[in-house]
C-alpha cells in the first residue's frame, strides 16, 4: 500500500504540474504577457510546484525534515542528475547571460540557505527574507526580459497554447485541476514515503533527500531531457537553474513563513552537496560556454557517490 501511495503521488504530481504550467501559460498569453516572460517565470516556477506543495504540506504537518530535505535534495538532483543526463544526451550550449547572472545568483542563494540553516531550523524572519528575494528575482527577471528580448525560451510554451484559441473556462479548468492534483499528489507521496521510512527504519530526512526530491523533480527532468533531445540548450539549463533559485527562495521562504520548523535529520554533507553542485556548475559552463558529455558524467558520478553515502545510514 505504501508503494502504491508513492506511485499514485508521483503520477498526480507530474500531471498536476503539467496542467498547471499549460493553464498558466495559456492565461498569460490570453492577457498579453510576452512568451519570453512566461518561459522565465511561469514555466520555470511551475515545474517547481510539486516541491512547493510537498514542502508546505510537510511544514503544516510538523515534518520539518521533509520540508527542508525536499528542497535541498531536489536542488542536488536537478543539477547532478538532470543536467548530467541532459549533457550526456547532447552537449549543451550555455548563454553568457546565464553565466553572468543566473548561475551566480543560484550559488549566492545556496550560500544564504546554508547560512540560515546553520542551526538546522528556519524562522519566520528568515522565511520572509527568502521569500522577499524570490519576489525581487522575479521582478528583475521580468525587467531583464524586457531589456534583452530572447525568444529562444518562448519555445518552452507548448505550440498548442501559443495561438490563444483556448476558451477561458478550459484554461481555468486546467489550472484548477493542476492545483488539485498537486495537493492530492503531495499528500499521497508524503504518506507513502513516511510509511516506507518507518517500515525499513530509514529516516524521514533520507526519504526526503532521495525518493521525494527525485519525485517532485519529475517536471524538471521531463522538460530538460526533452529540451536536450530537441537541441534546445537554454531551455534545458534555464529550467534547472531557475527552479533551483525558486526552490530555495520561494519554497523554503513560504513554507517557513506559514510555520517555522526545524530539520534535525539534515546534515552538513547534504548542504555541501547542494552547494558544491551549484559552484562546480560555474566553471563547467564557463569552459567553452557549454556542458560536455564528460562533465555530465562527472555530475552523475557525484550523485551516485552521494546516494551511496546516504542509504547505508
Amino acid at each position: 500500500m505504501s508503494i502504491v501511495l508513492i506511485g499514485i503521488g508521483l503520477v498526480l504530481l507530474y500531471f498536476g504540474a503539467e496542467w498547471l504550467v499549460k493553464g498558466a501559460s495559456s492565461l498569460a498569453i490570453r492577457i498579453g504577457v510576452q512568451p519570453l516572460v512566461i518561459g522565465l517565470t511561469v514555466v520555470a516556477y511551475g515545474t517547481s510546484a510539486p516541491e512547493m506543495t510537498v514542502s508546505t504540506q510537510a511544514a503544516i504537518n510538523n515534518m520539518g525534515d521533509i520540508a527542508v530535505t525536499n528542497v535541498v535534495g531536489s536542488n542536488s538532483f536537478n543539477i547532478a542528475f538532470i543536467l548530467g543526463v541532459a549533457a550526456l544526451i547532447c552537449p549543451i550550449s550555455v548563454s553568457r547571460q546565464l553565466i553572468r547572472w543566473d548561475v551566480p545568483v543560484m550559488i549566492a542563494v545556496s550560500l544564504l540557505c546554508i547560512l540560515f540553516l546553520r542551526d538546522m531550523a528556519l524562522s519566520r524572519l528568515e522565511g520572509a527574507i527568502l521569500f522577499g528575494g524570490a519576489v525581487l528575482y522575479t521582478v528583475w527577471t521580468f525587467y531583464q526580459a524586457k531589456r534583452e528580448p530572447n525568444q529562444s525560451l518562448s519555445e518552452e510554451v507548448p505550440a498548442e497554447l501559443s495561438h490563444g484559441s483556448q476558451r477561458m473556462t478550459m484554461i481555468c479548468g486546467l489550472i484548477l485541476a493542476g492545483l488539485v492534483f498537486l495537493v492530492l499528489g503531495s499528500k499521497a507521496l508524503i504518506a507513502g514515503s513516511i510509511r516506507v521510512a518507518h517500515h525499513f527504519g530509514i529516516s524521514e530526512a533520507v526519504i526526503g533527500l532521495t525518493i521525494i526530491s527525485a519525485g517532485t523533480s519529475l517536471p524538471e527532468l521531463a522538460t530538460s531531457v526533452v529540451a536536450a533531445v530537441r537541441r534546445q540548450p537554454e531551455i534545458a539549463i534555464g529550467n534547472v537553474v531557475g527552479s533551483n533559485i525558486f526552490n530555495i527562495l520561494a519554497i523554503l521562504g513560504l513554507s517557513s513563513l506559514i510555520k517555522p520548523y526545524s530539520s534535525p535529520g539534515l546534515t552538513n554533507v547534504d548542504l555541501l552537496m547542494m552547494l558544491s553542485m551549484a559552484v562546480v556548475s560555474l566553471p563547467f559552463m564557463w569552459s567553452r560556454f557549454r556542458l560536455d558529455r564528460w562533465e555530465g558524467g562527472v555530475y552523475l558520478l557525484c550523485y551516485g557517490l552521494y546516494l551511496a553515502y546516504l542509504w547505508p545510514k
